[in-house]
């Protein structure tokens, strides 16, 4: 009898022990899922809400209709802190790193370097400040790829962001009116990231090379919009 009841006991606690097991695995956090293939898109919407401390920014795969689709990144930029600092996420819960940009002295002015989640550099850009002088002039690098100049297409929009620039109090305002920066690399067209009018801020960025990495296109496109008051 002794001898029946110790082995129900011990087959009924490691039922227990396998039983707690199994529920602590299915209850246990999710993995982090695996980075969006972004680079095998080439259109992209980006969108940024404004709260009293921060800056929210999704960026979307765009439909054939121009509408946002997946959500592939998410970035925060804190409104109260020093600028020249972003982190690109893979979703909203801001676990897994796509990629980061933070300025740095060079001899050009501000160099931003873009990093992945190792803290690898694979580009960079710098806003060119000879040519910005009338019409605002970015050069994106990617080593070994790419060496794109982008200019503001148009010569009458980028004369009213220069005297925008000039009004008292207005400097210190984001430039509200739509534009559009075309990149090329010996003339050739390989990207454009287009502000859209509207309630909200929104860009469309279309990369027309496979080559360029969608992590840089990305974090530079957010730089335009992040670092346009300084």
């Amino acid at each position: 009898m002794d001898s029946t009841c110790t082995e129900s006991s011990t087959g009924t606690g490691a039922e227990k022990d396998k039983a707690a097991a199994d529920l602590t695995k299915a209850t246990s956090a999710p993995t982090a899922a695996a980075a969006p293939d972004i680079q095998s898109h080439d259109t992209f919407v980006i969108r940024k809400t404004l709260s009293l401390t921060a800056g929210e920014y999704v960026v979307s795969v765009a439909r054939p209709d121009g509408s946002e689709g997946e959500p592939v990144a998410y970035a925060r930029e804190k409104r109260l802190s020093l600028r020249g600092q972003v982190t690109v996420y893979t979703d909203a819960s801001r676990k897994s790193v796509l990629a980061a940009f933070k300025g740095r002295d060079h001899e050009v002015g501000y160099m931003y370097d873009v990093r992945d989640a190792s803290g690898q550099p694979f580009g960079s850009f710098y806003e060119d400040a000879g040519a910005s002088f009338l019409r605002r002039t970015w050069q994106v690098r990617q080593p070994g790829r790419m060496k794109l100049t982008g200019r503001e297409r148009s010569r009458v929009v980028a004369f009213v962001r220069f005297v925008w620039e000039f009004v008292p109090y207005l400097e210190y305002v984001p430039f509200i009116w739509p534009y559009r920066f075309q990149y090329t690399e010996s003339g050739k067209p390989l990207m454009t990231v287009t502000k859209k009018l509207g309630l909200h801020t929104r860009y469309v960025l279309e990369i027309l090379a496979p080559d360029i990495d969608r992590r840089l296109a990305i974090a530079h496109t957010l730089a335009l919009d992040a670092l346009e008051v300084d």
